[in-house]
């Protein structure tokens, strides 16, 4: 089986395919599979060290207000539409998966043109313009939280849940804990602001960490390059306290998500695959930066199970933080309520599932294609 995998710009969009793509290897050993991304977008960075084939398109986004850049993406748009192709028919690809962002949309755009079985996966509860677009000609739309099907054919539409819920839903190694200077005993909150950080949720661990010290849990702070030389002199001041531990980045998030008991984060895609594949109770502020707003959608589906504490941005602070913490770990029938409740999102079988589309789409009675 020839598969390329395509999809980028960030990690939402990339981790799902990374996710696929390693089940897709489980499932049918002998597969070769191709990465299909831009050298502008995260992409370049993460596949390449998956040991997963990369290669290139140039494309850009279309811009929401008239302006003569999106002449410019329509010409990238053909010219990486007629690039694909070729590297589509040259690949010999059986079958194309897009993940979103820019870049999919003229790769998957090119294989329905060239008849080849096609798949798009949407990760959040508002889809983005590419999803949207390419949902009229390829053959089906996978979907992670079942509120964005209202946004694609009915008739394409399969509820699969995130590949990454299937990468880390049996994560159990070893306690990564102690590695980072943390006591296993201890009940454990981590709170991420992304890769770059997140200033409101930077702010609001700063007001609180006067008061952490006095806590009988400790504090995980993944802070983001941005953001990590001010947390560790602010740190200093308050007398650097034995249960909070600074880092800016870790690699291994999954590894540190099963063994942590509350996450405070932003709510993006990614995030929440992982912590309803293993349900950690959470407390979730979405970015109001993002587009059609559905980090705050992504948010309310898991809020409305039970599963997640919701604030808007501007309500956030250390006050809040405080109390939230409190009144989720010093309650043990509200924690196990709301870690049940967030499993009930989970998706662990995400990857075979679409596994399984695609081998339905690759038999001659499914590549029948819609008129398009």
């Amino acid at each position: 089986m020839k598969v390329v995998v395509t999809g980028g710009g960030t990690g939402g969009h990339i981790y799902p395919a990374l996710a696929l793509i390693k089940e897709i290897e489980r499932l049918e050993p002998g597969s070769e599979c191709l990465y299909i991304g831009t050298e502008q977008g995260l992409e370049s960075d993460i596949v390449p060290r998956s040991g997963t084939r990369f290669e290139t398109i140039t494309i850009s986004g279309f811009q929401r207000s008239l302006t003569w850049k999106n002449a410019r993406t329509i010409w990238r748009f053909w010219r990486g539409t007629k690039k694909a192709k070729q590297m589509l028919t040259s690949f010999g690809a059986d079958i194309v998966i897009g993940t979103g962002g820019y870049v999919a949309g003229p790769v998957v755009f090119a294989a329905s043109k060239l008849d080849i079985p096609t798949v798009i996966h949407e990760q959040n509860s508002i889809p983005g313009l590419t999803n949207k677009f390419l949902s009229r000609f390829v053959d089906n739309v996978a979907v992670s939280i079942k509120d964005s099907a209202a946004y694609f054919p009915a008739s394409k539409v399969r509820w699969t849940g995130n590949p990454r819920a299937s990468e880390v839903s049996g994560v159990r190694t070893e306690n990564p804990l102690p590695a980072l200077g943390l006591d296993p005993h201890k009940k454990t909150v981590l709170i991420v602001g992304g890769s770059r950080g997140a200033k409101p949720i930077n702010d609001s661990f700063l007001e609180a960490l006067p008061e952490t010290a006095k806590k009988e849990w400790q504090y995980l702070y993944v802070t983001g390059t941005v953001h990590y030389d001010k947390v560790i002199e602010e740190t200093k001041k308050a007398g650097n306290p034995d249960n909070v531990i600074i880092q800016p980045f870790i690699h291994h998030m999954p590894e540190v998500l099963a063994f942590t008991d509350l996450l405070i984060s932003r709510a993006g895609a990614t995030t929440l695959a992982e912590i309803t594949a293993l349900g950690v109770p959470s407390i979730l502020i979405p970015s109001p930066h993002v587009t059609n707003n559905h980090q705050e959608k992504n948010a309310e589906s898991l809020s409305r199970t039970g599963g997640a504490v919701v604030y808007k941005e501007n309500e956030w602070n250390g006050t809040a933080l405080l109390y939230e913490t409190d009144a989720i770990l010093s309650d043990e029938k509200r924690w196990e309520t709301m870690h049940e409740a967030a499993k009930t999102l989970a998706a662990p079988d995400a990857a075979a599932d679409i596994f399984r589309i695609m081998q339905h789409l690759m038999q001659p009675s499914g590549c029948e294609k819609e008129e398009r």
